[in-house]
């Protein structure tokens, strides 16, 4: 796709109809999105976005007044991994390969700028910027009332340690590049925030103990530990507009909230509270860095407004009620609130980026997140809440197939996330699951303890719970399923990514009889081997975060490692793995596949070696749909379920 279709693109209404097809193939499945990200410049004159054009990421600007721009040609084997407007015509952008511990692409810590014009494009910091070159790069922040400067963080890899390194500060020009040290982070791998004019104020990092130190800084340039932002985890999330505070998510007595510190008292004031999620993020307005509320996900996405009644909080509930059933945020702002991004999506509907104008109260369509995927042929996704064995109140998802939401006793697909810790399900558009559900299947997701979302003290009851309690949650799940006649019970399979295979081929062996099947995607079978091998243990802070998640005890780590309890498999399995992964190396699902094979267990293999933590080539990704769902079809699909009624019926008449 050149230019001239790029820009027709931009003009083209998301709400064409589509007319009724067959289920969607895996094909546009497994595409990936097309625009993952839409910027406006803060004078309102361009936009900027990420598109996929061929098999590459680029970045692409547009002149709102006349839709002409240019598309940027980077590096043959790079991706535009992220951009920032740091004044109204100059773009920092970042560019990624892929690495092998991802399944997309990761900055290479190199700055790059170019004008809104396609002009004046430049290495502004990397192997060949001119500035020394020590380690990797990334914005802190634009400074509004100077254009001509931003604020960087450099991380100097020739200094770090397997502790990890600190991180300094630089007012970088954005023309040239030349640098000046602001300050050093007070603590290793800190993140920096400023305030609007530039001036660095807080940091923070998670240490090696996992607890998080905040410090603030004070008008001589001296760093202070926060005591009491850090024993209660409370994270900073940015300054208000006027500089005035600083929003922090907070712990607080009656749950989880979004708290106001002032600099200047140096008082924390609880602005938010729920008493079950904690807060996603901040709610952006029309207008930049104004924040209006607190976005969360409690089942569904909602935002809680700070005044209800202003002009900001009243224009996103008009659009909200344009979009009934959908989520609706901005993202984008102009500065003076002209112009803003605002981004439409939903459980079935994978996005629609709009153009809203103040002046003429207009929301035009600009660009389609995946235009090839047709909603109403999409699974719809319903929250759910149950009790774990332990009195445990958990949340999660059940995808029905297409228009049968009322349907029962169907196939079921367990489909376990990754992470575990810190990460979740959550309510949004998802591929994997949509190749599953329009094919005839429900999936259940829960989000079991150690799951984010729902506080620090969540995320603990899941440390050295491998195959303990955060297993009997996907397996209590399961069963209430069972228990409200939506599944099947003898057609179950249970599948996951990452922490979620090592999940699949755990419940399979600790529940023989729950699971007819089993697909482990770049799992973990084999939980003493995550000591030894991977990217995990290489640092300092690795190696104690194994510690208090999985423990130290051999003998427990086999008891709990799939690897090890194998007599008790009755399942199908099938194993997928990526020859380059270093998050979860090859040799874990290799070592399985033997271990099987020693048993005379038969295994349905897919191996791709050029392939990391999770497939990303689109081809692999359409063929792992496809033998995923053969795999399926084989083990829990229609004609299972005729066998099974058939020997039923002949063993009640024998």
């Amino acid at each position: 796709m050149g230019l001239r279709q790029l820009a027709a693109g931009l003009v083209l209404m998301a709400c064409a109809a589509f007319a009724h097809a067959a289920t969607v193939p895996f094909e546009d499945l497994a595409r990936h999105p097309q625009y993952q990200q839409v910027k406006i410049s803060p004078d309102g004159r361009y936009i900027a976005a990420t598109a996929v054009i061929g098999d590459r990421t680029k970045l692409a600007v547009i002149r709102l007044a006349d839709m002409k721009g240019f598309t940027l040609e980077q590096h043959e084997i790079a991706d535009i991994v992220d951009f920032w407007w740091v004044s109204p015509t100059r773009i920092i952008y970042t560019q990624g390969v892929h690495d092998s511990n991802y399944d997309i692409p990761l900055t290479d810590g190199q700055l790059y700028a170019v004008n809104a014009d396609g002009s004046g494009r430049n290495l502004l910091y990397g192997y060949a910027s001119g500035n020394p070159y020590y380690g990797a790069g990334a914005l802190i922040s634009a400074i509004p009332d100077d254009p001509r400067h931003a604020l960087v963080a450099v991380s100097n890899f020739d200094a770090a340690t397997s502790d990890g390194d600190l991180p300094v500060a630089e007012r970088m020009d954005v023309v040239t590049g030349k640098m000046e040290k602001v300050v050093t982070a007070p603590t290793r791998d800190a993140s920096f925030i400023a305030d609007h004019k530039g001036e660095i104020r807080l940091a923070y990092a998670e240490n090696n103990d996992g607890n998080i130190e905040v410090y603030s800084r004070t008008p001589d340039g001296d760093w202070q530990l926060m005591p009491n932002a850090g024993s209660h985890r409370d994270l900073p999330m940015g300054f208000n507009d006027t500089d005035t505070a600083v929003y922090f998510a907070c712990n607080v007595p009656e749950g989880f909230g979004v708290c106001s510190w002032d600099p200047v008292t140096r008082q924390m004031k609880t602005i938010w509270t729920n008493p079950r999620v904690t807060a996603s993020g901040l709610a952006d307005g029309p207008v930049e860095d104004r924040y209006i509320g607190v976005n969360f996900e409690d089942g569904r996405p909602g935002v809680a407004l700070f005044d209800a009644k202003s002009q900001d909080a009243q224009l996103l509930i008009a659009l909200m009620q344009q979009f009934p059933g959908e989520d609706v945020e901005f993202v984008s702002s102009s500065r003076d609130g002209s112009k803003s991004v605002v981004y439409v999506s939903s459980d079935v509907d994978p996005g629609t980026f709009y153009l809203f104008d103040s002046s003429t109260r207009k929301l035009s369509a600009l660009l389609q997140n995946a235009a090839w995927i047709n909603p109403g042929q999409m699974a719809a996704k319903q929250p759910f809440e149950f009790t774990a064995r332990d009195g445990l109140k958990l949340q999660g998802y059940l995808s029905y197939p297409p228009h049968q939401e009322k349907a029962r006793n169907l196939p079921m697909v367990v489909f376990v996330h990754g992470g575990p810790y810190g990460v979740r399900d959550d309510w949004y558009y998802d591929p994997d699951v949509q190749a599953m559900a329009t094919r005839g299947y429900a999936v259940l997701q829960v989000n079991y303890r150690g799951s984010g979302g729902y506080g620090y003290e969540f995320e603990k009851a899941g440390w050295k719970e491998w195959g303990g309690k955060m297993q009997d949650d996907v397996t209590d799940a399961t069963r209430w399923a069972i228990a409200q006649g939506i599944a099947d019970p003898n057609r179950i399979c249970i599948y996951g990514a990452s922490y979620g295979g090592y999940a699949a081929l755990e419940g399979a062996v600790k529940e023989p009889d729950l699971y007819k099947c089993a697909i482990g995607y770049v799992g973990v079978y084999d939980l003493g081997l995550m000591y030894k091998r991977g990217d995990t243990p290489e640092s300092t802070g690795g190696k104690k975060f194994l510690e208090r998640v999985i423990g130290t005890d051999d003998a427990v780590l086999m008891q709990h490692s799939p690897i090890g309890q194998l007599d008790r498999l009755k399942a199908k399995v099938m194993l997928v793995v990526g020859g380059e992964d270093d998050r979860v190396p090859a040799i874990q699902g290799q070592n399985m596949r033997s271990a099987l094979g020693k048993r005379g267990i038969p295994c349905e293999w897919l191996y791709k070696p050029k392939e990391a933590h999770g497939f990303y080539k689109e081809s692999n990704v359409t063929e792992l749909l496809t033998r995923v769902d053969a795999f399926l079809q084989a083990n829990i699909g229609p004609g299972v379920r005729d066998s099974i009624t058939a020997s039923t019926s002949a063993t009640a008449s024998h």
